[in-house]
């Protein structure tokens, strides 16, 4: 299938707070509640249309684990876009931001967009990190910022649309 533009994305974060199931909800609509641990880097595809031009976007999703890290840092490479992803249940996940953050920087081109995530909204029983937490981190680093969940769907879209 022909398309106007390409873009890579990469997704980025610690492990188990479902970038893999972010990508599988983009690229295939659903949900899968168990998933194995990325290893160096799994990638998804998928073709939109925007303002009547057709873009292909390359989503690679990079283990969270700190042994890949140095193997993630590679994946930077040719990104025009990076989706930091945090999960709401689990303030460690929200303590790491600036690390891989500070990471993308330093790896990637001056141009790449940056959206932060906070993922597994629908788990708000749970909730370990609020919303104003997310919000105002990513104000003070020029982010945008939206919650998700891979699960249900909800804002999944929009993440793609934003960058």
């Amino acid at each position: 299938m022909s398309y106007n533009y390409l873009y890579k994305l990469v997704l980025i974060g610690d492990s188990g707070v479902g970038k893999s199931c972010l990508l599988l909800q983009f690229t295939d609509k659903r949900f899968q509640p168990v998933h194995d641990l990325t290893i160096g880097v799994e990638f998804g595809a998928r073709l939109i249309e925007y303002k009547k031009t057709k873009i292909r976007l390359q989503i690679w999703d990079t283990a969270g684990q700190e042994s890949f890290r140095s193997i993630t840092r590679s994946y930077y490479r040719g990104a025009a876009g990076a989706v930091l992803v945090y999960d709401v249940t689990r303030r460690e996940t929200f303590n790491h931001l600036a690390s891989w953050l500070e990471d993308a920087l330093q790896h990637s081109s001056p141009s790449l967009q940056i959206i932060l995530v906070g993922n597994k909204s629908d788990l708000s029983k749970r909730r370990a990190v609020n919303y104003e937490e997310g919000f105002n981190f990513a104000q003070e680093h020029g982010l945008t910022f939206l919650e998700t969940s891979a699960k249900t769907g909800e804002n999944v879209e929009q993440v793609i649309f934003i960058l």
